[in-house]
């Protein structure tokens, strides 16, 4: 069993450690600290908190944090990885390593996706390696299409259709 519930000012740091924990780099990954506050990734969680910021995070029975899902606006002059526009909010997930296959991330996901609904989005985007086959299957099976292609990764976009 797991509660998913919103990200607390004071699980920032896990919050951080999910964020390199989405970062795929197979081989040869910087530590922690280069890579999150080097420059292409520190708007990632900059200043976190700001309007359209949003974080969920997943909490076992041991009550132990195992994953988080998250997204924030970028503009034209500030671009994400999965940037569209300036009002779809680019979306990160990661789960430690021992939660997953659990469905930990499918849940997160769809909370994300419920929450992006309840805030009045249209769609949301992911930047994803398509060498990260397993991640890139998920997105596929909860609805992300994919958007273009920048460098060595896919932007994918889930679009939130009104009924």
């Amino acid at each position: 069993m797991v509660l998913i519930r919103n990200l607390e000012k004071g699980e920032l740091d896990f919050f951080t450690d999910m964020l390199y924990e989405s970062i795929h780099i197979p081989q040869n990954k910087p530590n922690k600290e280069d890579l999150i506050n080097s420059a292409h990734i520190k708007k990632y969680h900059e200043n976190w908190g700001r309007k359209g910021d949003k974080a969920l995070i997943a909490i076992n029975t041991n009550n132990q944090p195992v994953g988080a899902v998250w997204y924030r606006l970028f503009n034209e002059s500030n671009k994400g990885y999965g940037y569209v526009d300036n009002n779809t909010p680019e979306l990160g997930i990661a789960v430690i390593e021992e939660a997953r296959g659990m469905g930990v991330g499918t849940l997160l996901m769809k909370k994300i996706i419920h929450q992006a609904i309840c805030e009045g989005y249209k769609s949301i985007s992911l930047s994803v390696d398509p060498e990260n086959r397993d991640a890139v299957h998920i997105y596929k099976k909860l609805g992300f299409e994919d958007y273009a292609v920048s460098g060595t990764s896919i932007t994918m976009v889930y679009r939130i259709y009104e009924e």
